[in-house]
């Protein structure tokens, strides 16, 4: 049987015009910034904090992925779809896709199958254009320290070796994690190491990401640590006098986007931090948007629950005074195949064996989920190489430790296949079992916080600190930011930071190599390993099955 692939599906719905979805949510069409007939920003006026504290939040997280993703975007737009299905008014938010992994190896994250969000190219492609704003934010901070160096008469005597910012690009490209500028002579600028991260791991991403309002933007935008001068003076971003022009560049920006799924409910995207190297979550806006307009609002973290939905509970939902009211964990059986030691070319073989060697990490994973005092629900995501032995051992050990396994056939079958999982969310929530604490304080120590999640969350017994990690640590003490959040840059492969340690990893020790600030976000970012923030392309690209006619049809987007 050949299945039509995730862009045909889309391309085949006759999208409904926006202000019918605007009408679902009770929002007036003059409300909405329309970006033609199906995408449309909304104003932060509809966000209304009372009816944030009534409605019910729910967390899509995962278990350790393969590298292909386990399909958290596609059964959170199921489960919404499943909840309006069964009589229940829910939006999904998302976060925005990257174009690093659409041309890479992910593909994009619109979701799969008959559970998607439309329309699917503009979402996986410049959408409303947030990510570029964010870039050229970005870069215009880059090109005003630059050009501050060059500078004679307000010249803030800053010492270019100790300048931490980097440009940004939203592309796979290794070949600029480490480059020098400023050659060829004095009108060219000074001479310096610099480099790219990608743009979902930006600071002024993760500042969209947390900020409350225009206002507190602007102020984290001025907070950015650059450096320190010559005599050791922090220099900050509004040393530079750059806040408000990165603030103008982001005036857009910084609106929710609304658009719709498959089956034309409301979906909010906004925001697009990568879980394995910053937050991983949409925006707090989008998120208090949803909360505003809608009973129940399904969003999803980046990864596994070890990266994405720590980050959620303990930076996000602790800031933003969130009170999420389930987690949904999504399990494929290829994903626990692979952590009980199946190679690759094994994964979509059915072998029980292989199963009930990897259940250890699914059930890690629930453990951590209730450390924070929040009921799971397993969702077991539907693929056709899954036996009926395999899904009823995964039902019946999740049963044993509790917990409620839900089959969900969202992919092929839209909010159809996803009813039985919204009344198993639904009743977690009606059940009030969930009475969410986040596992750290952020006024506790930065060692404190690093060490509650290593060995809370990821099961290590030690951390260790290299050199530069030391340094860090007493430079982030004398600024005085000790009382920041924690956002780890981990693998996304294991629970430890060896990508190679699969399943359940015991007596392991987790190594800081170093640790970035993000002063305008509020955190410090601990890299774990080998971690990156700017990855590489595969060697066979996504980008090179891609097409697109004479007519503007695109094919191979996935």
């Amino acid at each position: 049987m050949k299945y039509l692939s995730d862009i045909e599906i889309a391309q085949n719905k006759e999208l409904i015009h926006i202000k019918h979805i605007a009408k679902k949510l009770k929002i007036e069409e003059d409300d909405l910034e329309m970006y033609g007939k199906y995408k449309a920003k909304l104003p932060l006026s509809l966000i209304d904090e009372e009816k944030i504290k009534k409605n019910n939040l729910v967390l899509v997280t995962a278990l350790t992925p393969t590298p292909a993703g386990e399909g958290k975007t596609t059964i959170s737009i199921g489960l919404t779809e499943g909840l309006n299905a069964i009589g229940e008014q829910a939006t999904v938010v998302l976060r925005e896709p990257s174009l690093g992994p659409v041309f890479g190896i992910k593909g994009g994250a619109a979701g799969g199958g008959y559970s998607q969000v439309v329309p699917m190219e503009d979402i996986n492609l410049h959408f409303t254009g947030d990510f570029n704003a964010i870039e050229k934010a970005n870069n215009l901070l880059s090109a005003l320290i630059d050009n501050n160096l060059q500078s004679k008469c307000c010249n803030l005597n800053l010492d270019a070796r100790t300048i931490f910012w980097k440009r940004v690009i939203d592309m796979n490209d290794r070949a600029l994690r480490q480059i020098t500028i400023g050659l060829g002579g004095t009108a060219n600028g000074v001479p310096r190491e610099d480099g790219f991260n990608i743009t979902p791991a930006s600071e002024v991403m993760a500042i969209l990401c947390m900020a409350s309002d225009f206002s507190d933007l602007k102020k984290r935008l001025g907070d950015i640590f650059i450096g320190f001068t010559f005599d050791k003076k922090a220099v900050f971003a509004r040393d530079l006098k750059a806040e408000n022009a990165m603030a103008i560049l982001l005036k857009d920006a910084i609106k929710p986007n609304l658009v719709q799924t498959l089956e034309e409910n409301p979906a909010i995207i906004h925001g697009g931090p990568f879980a394995n190297i910053a937050q991983g979550t949409n925006s707090i806006i989008a998120t208090k948007m949803g909360l505003s307009l809608s009973k129940y609002v399904v969003t999803e973290a980046g990864f596994g629950a070890d990266l994405g939905a720590e980050k959620f509970l303990n930076i996000k939902c602790a800031h933003a005074g969130l009170n999420p009211k389930a987690v949904v964990l999504v399990a494929t059986i290829r994903a626990l195949r692979h952590h009980g030691g199946a190679k690759k070319d094994e994964f979509n073989t059915p072998n029980i064996a292989f199963v009930r060697a990897g259940f250890c990490n699914l059930e890690k994973h629930i453990e951590n989920i209730r450390k924070f005092n929040i009921e799971p629900v397993v969702a077991i995501n539907a693929f056709v190489t899954d036996s009926y032995e395999e899904v009823d051992y995964v039902i019946e050990r999740c049963n044993e430790l509790g917990v409620q396994a839900v089959v969900s056939d969202g992919w092929a079958k839209g909010g159809k296949g996803t009813r039985k999982l919204a009344e198993a969310v639904v009743k977690v929530v009606e059940n009030n079992t969930t009475n969410f604490k986040p596992l750290y304080d952020w006024k506790s120590p930065i060692k404190d916080k690093i060490e509650i999640i290593a060995r809370e969350i990821y099961g290590a017994t030690q951390v260790d600190y290299d050199k530069k990690a030391k340094l860090n640590l007493r430079r982030i003490d004398r600024l005085g930011f000790s009382d920041f959040a924690v956002c780890m840059a981990k693998t996304q492969k294991s629970f430890s930071d060896n990508e190679t340690e699969v399943g359940r990893p015991e007596n392991f020790t987790i190594t800081v190599r170093e640790i970035e600030i993000a002063a305008g976000a509020r955190f410090v970012i601990p890299i774990l390993g080998k971690m990156m923030r700017m990855p590489g392309l595969p060697e066979t690209p996504a980008s090179e099955h891609m097409d697109i006619d004479n007519e503007g049809v695109i094919s191979g987007l996935s």
